[in-house]
């Protein structure tokens, strides 16, 4: 039985060290090379819906975008090292007072999400989510992390990327929206299945202006 239980320790530690080497070496290769899938590619091909994605150089992407996406998303987007504590505590206070919760999770963490793992609210996929936001905080500089979210974040179902939204709803790429335009599509960014950048600024007012407001405020980070 000793002998056993060995063996099983011993597959367990040797799994997780592949496990870890191959993270590592994945994250390390994502700085220079686009990630060609995702997770979440994967699961809604598997649904039926076709994948359009089209990558588009950080220094091709509209500034309105990249303000009104951190506007959005991440007023802090600079400012923390992948994990926004004033948010997470303000996130905590609501909850507690049975408040509508706001989100806490970070452009970083979010990235992290997208890129290595699968949908889902497990506290296992949560642990990994902080593991990968660690890796990406380390080995990515934000200019990195920021381009890599935009060009796979989920903006309609089926849809990834800044520059595939900019293209259907607007018919121009993503180097030319005006703000208007690049709020529509950053305010899409935390719920793509149910808001539309074509509809957003009648069925979600308030989002909309509150990121107008925010983005013009918000200078180009790089």
């Amino acid at each position: 039985m000793r002998s056993f239980l060995r063996k099983i320790l011993h597959f367990v530690l040797k799994t997780a060290v592949v496990l870890f080497v191959a993270s590592l070496l994945l994250t390390v290769a994502y700085c220079w090379i686009n990630p060609p899938i995702t997770p979440l590619m994967i699961s809604r091909a598997i649904d039926g819906a076709p994948i359009n994605k089209t990558w588009q150089p950080i220094n091709e992407i509209s500034p309105n975008l990249i303000c009104a996406s951190i506007a959005s998303e991440d007023n802090n987007f600079l400012g923390h090292r992948g994990f926004d504590i004033g948010a997470i505590y303000d996130a905590i206070d609501e909850h507690n007072k049975g408040k509508r919760q706001r989100g806490a999770s970070t452009i970083s963490q979010q990235t992290a999400k997208n890129v290595f793992l699968w949908s889902g609210r497990s506290w296992v996929r949560k642990g990994l989510e902080v593991y990968f936001t660690f890796l990406i905080e380390h080995l990515w500089d934000k200019e990195r992390i920021m381009e890599v979210y935009l060009n796979v974040a989920e903006t309609g179902k089926g849809i990834f990327g800044v520059e595939t939204a900019a293209r259907k709803y607007d018919d121009r790429s993503a180097a030319k929206p005006n703000t208007r335009q690049a709020v529509c599509i950053a305010c899409v960014l935390p719920n793509p299945l149910v808001r539309s950048p074509k509809t957003v600024p009648q069925k979600n007012r308030s989002k909309y202006n509150i990121t107008y407001k925010r983005t013009e405020q918000t200078p180009y980070p790089f």
